[in-house]
């Protein structure tokens, strides 16, 4: 027996794969071409784990805008907090910037699993990831999460078939606005 959700058409894929490798490529093409070596890091891991939800699982709760964009940031905040509170016990840092991600995520009713490794990687990343301070927060996490979130909107919502975010009222908004589309099922 094959599980339901694991059967996703071809159209899904093709879309699936373009959301993903524009959202993921623009922000690495700003790290390679835009960013000196000696600037901050842009692309980060949990960044691939938001891909797979916001253009693979689009009608997910957990892919949703505001899960999205604020699950990142909380954890961010979260991560940082914790790494200077606690910075050099990685047995202890590491798991408190997890653990308490996912009670913020949880409290502000904004989970978004890949928010866990962006705290994670706010105490365990490289020494320059670690010398942003809060300024990780806001770049590369609320930046990279705008890039992707814009790139959802775009290859989500191109086909009359996908849309995203799930709040119909929003994605028909989004769809008049990018596309001139006033029609209610798009």
């Amino acid at each position: 027996m094959i599980y339901r959700e694991t059967l996703v058409d071809g159209r899904e894929h093709f879309w699936s794969f373009l959301g993903a490798f524009f959202g993921i490529g623009l922000i690495a093409f700003l790290q390679g071409f835009m960013l000196s070596k000696a600037e901050n890091v842009f692309l980060i891991g949990s960044f691939g784990a938001s891909g797979v939800l916001i253009y693979g699982a689009i009608q997910s709760p957990l892919a949703q805008p505001r899960n999205l964009i604020g699950g990142h940031v909380i954890s961010a905040l979260i991560g940082v907090t914790v790494y200077k509170l606690v910075p050099d016990i990685i047995w202890l840092n590491a798991p408190l910037a997890v653990a308490f991600s996912i009670v913020g995520m949880q409290v502000t009713k904004t989970l978004h699993p890949p928010g866990g490794a962006t705290a994670l990687i706010a105490v365990i990343g490289s020494e320059k990831i670690k010398a942003l301070g809060y300024i990780y927060v806001l770049s590369p996490v609320l930046t990279g999460c705008l890039i992707l979130f814009s790139v959802a909107m775009l290859f989500n919502n191109i086909t009359a078939h996908r849309r995203y975010p799930a709040n119909q009222k929003f994605a028909r908004h989004i769809r008049r606005i990018f596309f001139n589309d006033d029609s209610p099922d798009g």
